[in-house]
């Protein structure tokens, strides 16, 4: 039990991404995959975020006057914060887009239901 409260983020990402892989995998409304989209892509993010961190960490951020010899393990890891950033950024510009494809549709087949798409698609 201390294990899997040592490790409560870990619980969190996988529920997350189950949850957006389920959402995306067995709904038929787009607006449905594509809100399962999003939370696929907060339990990744999370999960990066979370291999990222460290106890106690200083700041990335070295110049002589702060610290005088620094020891790069107690310095935080920047990168993958920086590359969260731009997932983040990625990730609300892929969701717009999705969103954007799923109102063209709605205006063409009047419905957001992936089987009445099909059936007007092939009348």
């Amino acid at each position: 039990m201390e294990n899997l409260i040592a490790n409560f983020n870990y619980v969190i990402v996988v529920i997350l991404m189950m949850i957006g892989l389920w959402s995306m995998l067995a709904q038929k409304n787009l607006i449905k995959k594509c809100i399962g989209m999003a939370i696929l892509q907060t339990g990744i993010i999370l999960f990066f975020i979370s291999i990222g961190a460290k106890n106690n960490a200083l700041i990335p951020i070295l110049t002589e006057a702060a610290y005088s010899d620094p020891d790069v393990a107690t310095v935080a890891n920047p990168l993958t914060q920086i590359l969260m950033l731009t997932a983040i950024v990625v990730g609300v510009a892929t969701l717009g887009v999705g969103l954007g494809l799923a109102q063209k549709i709605y205006h063409q087949h009047s419905s957001f239901d992936e089987d009445e798409i099909l059936e007007n698609q092939r009348k």
